[in-house]
């Protein structure tokens, strides 16, 4: 995705500091000297971002200024595929077809220097770029450089902010902002988020984009109740402060809610898709309509500036799929800019009307100088009516839910090992090696019509596709990786079906290896779990010792499963061998006493219904009675206080209270040496497995859900319940996007008096990897393994929903029930459950989660591999890392960014008070300093979050908010290896590295 080559540091429009593209990278360069640390040091900004705001259209200080905004809003992917969207293939589904769009507009913008026009899809605008001739990009860099053609955004795609984790989002942005930055410099790079779709807003996605160095943050969704109350009080803008760790304003954005939602208003849709009739200004046609048109206008303006602080008001002209023909659109604006100016003279109306952009319309909001009220909270639930919440999405198609947060798990495992190998990662034994497509298939994965759940079926199957397609190529990539830096050859082999027990490798072969390799910056003790043949095993470890192992039989199957504990250091791997013990079957260990436990923890279970009954923790002294069981709420089709139905979008129960999917369940007792399990059986289509392992400080249920039955006609939303006699005082807390905490509170907003018209919908919120309640004293968490809706119904009490199967659609434009197909029925996945004292609880999920989004990768070989080099031993471990990393510190991303840079990001991953009596919140140092043993560091430069710009030329507008005044320190010079992460903080880093010649 290389841009023109340009000299290094110099960029389209001159502005020194950008980030350099990675052709400049790939250009011959001398050997870099044997030196520690080089550092580039900047001074002050002399690029401040005010610069990109130059090209902004004039207005009249004097007069109500209305902007423009003609956008095009182009899904990547959701009733059509992404390439059927960007080819207009299937235009019987859908009228759309993206390459068209930006043909169209193109064309339209050349007929008149006047007119502008955003675009915000990086993943079609980039595709679209590749294939336009030499004149064509030298034309769209023009219209770039001069502010005609303005991106917004700029990730690859608009992600969702419900279902998205935190790393996810972080690197679809620097995806789509790096093509920006390569192909057009610091002339393409966008000033506003532009999140006009997505269906609610969280936290931590404001305080990730004001970390990226935006200026500010326009949507158009927005609960109807808390519309109504912004209007009335004029806070339909206002200052986002979206961390309660990071010092203000690190994370302070300013966002707006636009008028309406993010279509034009009210009569003046001039595409192809409406049926809004055009100007008509010949007074002789009977069709003649333009004083009338004027006059509405003027009327829409008026009433909507009332709404507003200032004397600017924004109007989007255009939706989804728009400007196919674009000159319906402009030939019509043209005329509407006319005659509206020309009632000034003629009228004294004191309304003006402009082409602009939504950074030059936020440029006017930043010269007003107002002081801005304050925002703390989010924007979930979200609802666009009585009856009408949006929660089904937190949990529909679980399955490629689950599959996203597996891609990113194993693309970080890739782009770690294409670090630590370096070049000999991308070409080797194996073939050539590639982190780009997988890399480009989890962007579009953060489409808020893809992990979301909310595309069509064909659609959905497209998404699990692309992440398919792009592991394939990482698999080349870490088999060169591992083959270079453990000195064998192997033949590698990557049981992609391990959760449903499969892998030809293990279940067949009498010997092979096991490749256990952890990326996180501490070492890992993790149980290894593998498929077998009826054999006892024996397991040796890297230094040839051997290890304790089990065969555990599966009392639902009847087949086996190898289980041993696996340490593997830091950013490193460790190698295991595994060996049949000849003439030895393994032993039955089932036992009927319902209780399971390890030196932390014991749970009971009731032997009457074989529930869960009890938890307790017996290094703290806690003992929680607990009963977990499953339960489905009927879906609602309608009735007679609204029609709306229960659908991808919508979650809408026809009751509140669930139904037991059964009050008790069949249950089998496994007890082994390195596991205890106890296998219970609810239904044919509901059943769980509830295990602890040695030194483990949570329990894992593990269930299996599906096919959901509904030949009864009625469709089923199945929940995991918790209950305890904790008093929660209506209390429940959940993370933001697997980062900071929000506490909620049932049946209740912070900003404005809920009138709630669903009492189980209007109160789940989006979990995308923690819920917890608390008394005070214990704290009862559960981890998710992907994207879930949850809440809190009573005191006490703690659900997620984990499947969903509707026969209704929700009409919210998706025009199919949520009804999967295929593989989507069956639905396995794990909740870990954690007791903890409140003060200490942080520790624990903290820790526990990181564990969870980037778990240990197994890869299995055969053995008896050939020698990567003849000179060279083989090693059966590695370290990455020459010093772990603190418990507070994650390596977030560790990547190839050019031919002799990495990408890399450092952050604390513990919020303020969150010590545990360990110091844990507090500023954390590291000396990167040597700190990496596959390569030595020799420049370090310091970026945005996004890498798309030197810290140090980093600047963003200013605003006055009515808290009172903001101190606004200089971006911090990196003056050493030595850095400090605060609670919360990311630190990103572009390193320019050499790599160590032995790997």
């Amino acid at each position: 995705m290389a841009g023109d080559a340009r000299p290094s540091g110099v960029r389209a429009g001159g502005c020194r500091g950008a980030v350099e593209s990675r052709t400049s990278f790939r250009a011959p360069r001398p050997p870099l000297p044997p030196l520690s640390f080089l550092f580039v040091l900047f001074l002050a900004a002399p690029c401040a971002w005010a610069a990109g705001y130059k090209t902004c259209p004039k207005v009249k200080p004097d007069m109500l200024n209305v902007h423009l905004v003609p956008h095009t809003h182009d899904d990547v992917g959701w009733l059509k595929t992404v390439d059927q969207y960007f080819y207009g293939i299937y235009n019987n589904i859908q009228q759309a077809g993206v390459q068209y769009i930006l043909d169209s507009v193109i064309s339209s913008l050349l007929a008149d220097p006047t007119r502008r026009f955003i675009y915000v899809e990086i993943a079609f605008f980039s595709r679209w770029w590749h294939q336009q001739t030499d004149a064509t990009q030298k034309i769209v860099r023009d219209l770039v450089r001069q502010g005609r053609l303005e991106f917004a955004n700029g990730g690859w795609v608009m992600n969702d902010e419900a279902t998205t984790h935190y790393g996810a989002i972080i690197d679809q942005m620097t995806l789509g902002l790096r093509f920006l930055e390569e192909t057009f410099g610091s002339d393409g790079r966008p000033r506003v988020a532009w999140h006009i779709d997505p269906f609610g807003h969280s936290r931590e996605q404001a305080s990730l984009f004001a970390q990226m160095g935006f200026d500010g943050f326009f949507f158009g969704r927005l609960d109807y109740q808390d519309k109504k109350v912004r209007e009335t009080a004029l806070q339909m803008e206002q200052v986002w402060r979206a961390s309660t760790s990071l010092k203000p304003p690190t994370a302070d954005l300013f966002t707006s809610v636009l008028p309406n939602m993010y279509s034009p208003p009210e009569g003046l849709c001039w595409d192809m898709l409406c049926a809004d009739k055009p100007f008509v200004e010949d007074v002789r046609s009977p069709e003649y309509n333009a004083k009338e048109l004027v006059h509405h206008f003027l009327k829409l303006a008026t009433d909507q500036g009332k709404l507003y602080r200032t004397k600017h008001t924004v109007m989007t002209m255009g939706s989804d799929f728009q400007y196919e023909n674009a000159n319906m659109w402009f030939k019509n604006l043209d005329k509407l800019i006319q005659l509206v100016n020309a009632q000034q003279q003629a009228n004294g109306s004191r309304v003006n009307v402009l082409y602009s952009t939504p950074a030059c319309y936020l440029w006017e909001l930043n010269k007003a100088k107002l002081n801005w009220s304050v925002k703390k909270d989010d924007f979930f639930p979200y609802a666009d009516g009585p009856h009408m919440f949006w929660t089904g999405y937190f949990s529909s198609r679980p399955a490629l839910k689950r599959y996203e947060r597996l891609s990113y798990n194993f693309l970080q495992v890739c782009n770690q090992l294409e670090a630590l190998a370096g070049p000999a990662a991308n070409v080797g034994p194996y073939g050539s090696g590639d982190s780009a497509p997988l890399n480009e298939a989890m962007a579009v994965l953060q489409h808020h019509d893809a992990v979301s759940g909310t595309s069509r079926q064909h659609v959905a199957d497209d998404y699990a596709r692309q992440l398919s397609e792009g592991w394939r190529p990482c698999q080349v990539l870490m088999s060169n990786a591992l083959a270079h830096l453990s000195g064998l050859k192997e033949d590698f082999a990557f049981c992609r079906k391990l959760n449903i027990s499969i892998c030809p490798l293990t279940q067949t072969a009498e010997r092979f290896q096991v490749i256990v390799y952890n990326p996180l910056g501490r070492k890992v003790d993790w149980m290894v779990r593998l498929p077998v043949s009826k054999h006892v095993y024996l397991v040796r470890d890297p230094g040839g010792k051997t290890v304790p192992s089990d065969v555990v039989t599966i009392p639902s199957s009847d087949s086996q499963e190898l289980l041993f504990s696996a340490l593997v250091p830091a950013l490193g791997f460790s190698i295991y061998s595994v060996s049949q013990m000849p003439d030895q079957s393994p032993q039955k260990s089932w036992s009927r006493d319902l209780v399971i436990q390890n030196e932390y923890l014991r749970a009971r279970f009731d032997p009457d219904t074989g529930l869960l009954m009890e938890l307790e923790n017996l290094e703290q002294n806690l003992l929680l009675p607990v009963r977990q069981a499953f339960y489905w709420y009927n879906a609602s089709t309608g009735n007679n206080l609204s029609s709306q139905a229960s659908g991808a979008y919508i979650f809408r129960p026809n009751r509140n209270k669930p139904l037991f999917v059964s009050r008790w369940a069949q249950t089998h007792l496994v007890k082994a040496s390195l596991v205890q399990e106890v296998h219970q059986n609810f239904s044919a289509w509901c059943s769980q497995v509830i295990r602890l392992y040695p030194r483990q400080r949570h329990l894992e249920l593990e269930w299996t859900v599906g096919p959901i039955p509904v030949g009864d006609g009625w469709g089923k939303e199945v929940i995991s319940r918790f209950d305890t006699g904790l008093a929660t005082g209506g209390l429940f807390y959940t993370d933001s996007n697997g980062r900071e905490i929000l506490e909620r509170r049932r049946d209740y907003r912070p900003t404005w008096k809920l009138n709630q018209t669903e009492p189980v919908a209007g109160n789940y919120y989006p979990v995308n990897s923690r819920i917890y309640i608390t008394d005070g004293n214990m704290q009862l968490t559960v981890l998710t393994d992907r994207s879930q809706g949850g809440s809190s119904l009573t005191d006490g009490s703690l659900e997620l929903m984990v499947h969903r199967r509707l026969l209704k659609d929700d009409e919210r434009g998706v025009g199919e029930p949520l009804n999967s197909e295929g593989s989507g029925l069956w639905v396995r996945g794990r909740h870990l459950v954690l007791l903890d004292k409140k003060g200490t609880a942080a520790a624990s999920h903290r820790l526990q989660a990181e564990m969870e989004v980037l778990a240990p990768q197994v890869v299995l070989a055969p053995g008896g591999g050939a020698r990567y080099r003849l000179e060279r031993a083989p090693r059966t471990q590695f370290s990455g890392l020459r010093r772990e990393l603190p418990p507070s510190v994650r390596l977030l991303t560790l990547a190839r960014w050019g031919r002799e840079t990495l990408l890399l990001r450092l952050e604390h991953q513990f919020a303020v008070g969150e010590d545990s009596g360990r110091n844990l919140s507090s500023p954390v140092t590291l000396d990167l300093t040597n700190l990496f043993s596959a390569f030595t560091i020799t420049h370090l430069r310091e970026t945005t979050l996004a890498a798309n710009q030197f810290l140090a030329y980093a600047s963003r507008l200013q605003w006055t908010t009515d808290t009172g005044p903001t101190p606004h320190p200089s971006p911090s010079r990196l003056v050493s290896a030595t850095i400090t992460l605060h609670p919360m903080e990311i630190r990103t880093f572009l390193a320019s590295v050499q790599w160590e010649e032995d790997g």
